[in-house]
């Protein structure tokens, strides 16, 4: 399971360290692509193949935001491999999306991780609402 927060910078050339604790889960390749809230998401090969069979089957000939979750979702993942300092590289198109830049926050959501610009992370943070976040778990039986 991928949990936890940390900080971390991006490089000039959009190199990356990806938490030594996230590395094992993920393996030392995965998949990075565009993700809700304004973050990227990082996914195992394991976890995208899953991903996409289920993606698969979605109606795409009737299905107009079928077909535009596809696109957002695909045209822009990468397959990143960590190098020997750990890091990835991540896209131009991708860092644009996700507006990083020296600063990022990468955390893990359970079967994934996220990367944000260390701002818009803060901002998100800053959004929620701990009352709101407490009724939902409590209808979930947590």
């Amino acid at each position: 399971m991928l949990i936890g927060e940390y900080a971390h910078s991006i490089d000039a050339k959009g190199r990356l360290i990806v938490p030594a604790k996230f590395r094992t889960e993920l393996g030392e390749r995965f998949i990075v692509t565009k993700g809700f809230d304004g973050c990227l998401y990082g996914y195992s090969l394991d976890e995208w193949k899953s991903i996409e069979e289920k993606i698969k089957t979605l109606p795409l000939v009737t299905g107009k935001d079928a077909r535009n979750f596809t696109r957002f979702f695909f045209s822009s993942a990468i397959e990143c491999e960590i190098d020997s300092q750990g890091r990835i590289l991540i896209s131009q198109i991708l860092r644009d999306f996700a507006e990083l830049q020296k600063e990022v926050v990468v955390i893990g959501v359970s079967s994934r991780i996220e990367i944000w610009s260390k701002s818009k992370w803060e901002e998100y943070n800053s959004e929620q609402d701990s009352d709101d976040i407490a009724e939902k778990m409590s209808m979930l039986g947590i």
